[in-house]
């Protein structure tokens, strides 16, 4: 069966069919590479596979990473187990690109719909490019130079003790990436700001930074430039994080939702 390709928008996303993500061979594997570079972001359905074979997709396209704080599956510590229901909510209900707190943050994510509620629990992709490319000149000169420091203690370090916190610090530090983000494959800048992660821009404070990463948030929450993806179990995204970002709607209280990642290492950003 020939690969499918149907767009979600002209802008970002895309479903793709006529593909078993257990048996990707080398000429699927170059399809699925331009399709990805193409809409960022690709959709699958009913992928009924192992862990194991997921392990095995998301090796396809690099070294997996191991996530130092969430929890992970108990036979595959690639796989990132993320568990929300009625008394912990744990959707990452806001924008954000994945692990930009590391020194080299990832390439991409490969995500599994496991426990899917009746209603709800979305996740909504934009596309950071597009959303640079709808900034004024004014503001893409003056975002252009600017640094900014990425800290994991902003979502992971709550709740921890200063002792615990300060030598998962020391292990993690503190991380300098550009607002503009060059990718590596294709050439184009995109907005690599996020609340979540970023605590200021180089050279001002805080204070002085939230209006920048404001307006920068505000560009990435067009709907311009968005997918919206409706889970069903054995669904599968895998998004493009030097070029994305994405909000997992938390609508669903008090229903379960469970979902599996594997993350693909990636390099410093430039």
């Amino acid at each position: 069966m020939p690969i499918t390709v149907t767009p979600m928008t002209a802008v970002i996303g895309a479903e793709i069919g006529g593909v078993d993500l257990a048996a990707v061979d080398a000429d699927t594997l170059e399809e699925l590479r331009k399709a990805w570079m193409d809409w960022k972001v690709l959709f699958f359905r009913d992928q009924h596979i192992s862990v194991a074979a997921h392990v095995g997709f998301g090796r396809m396209w690099g070294e997996l990473e191991v996530h130092p704080f969430a929890p992970s599956h108990p036979d595959h510590p690639e796989i990132v187990v993320i568990t929300s229901n009625a008394e912990h909510q744990y959707a990452a209900a806001n924008w954000h690109s994945d692990v930009t707190w590391r020194a080299e943050p990832s390439l991409g994510s490969i995500l599994r719909g496991r426990v899917i509620p009746p209603q709800g629990g979305d996740t909504v992709f934009a596309d950071a490019t597009a959303a640079y490319d709808s900034l004024s000149d004014e503001w893409r000169a003056r975002i252009d130079p600017l640094v900014a420091v990425h800290d994991y203690t902003h979502v992971f370090g709550r709740g921890v003790d200063e002792t615990k916190r300060e030598e998962m610090r020391q292990k993690y530090p503190a991380q300098r990436h550009p607002v503009v983000r060059t990718h590596p494959e294709t050439g184009a800048r995109g907005i690599y700001t996020n609340k979540s992660f970023v605590s200021h821009l180089e050279g001002m404070t805080r204070e002085e930074s939230l209006p920048i990463l404001d307006h920068l948030q505000a560009a990435i929450s067009s709907p311009n430039v968005q997918c919206r993806f409706r889970w069903a179990v054995d669904s599968f995204a895998m998004w493009d994080n030097r070029c994305t970002q994405h909000f997992a709607t938390s609508d669903f209280w008090p229903e379960t939702r469970v979902v599996e990642r594997v993350t693909v290492a990636g390099e410093r950003p430039y």
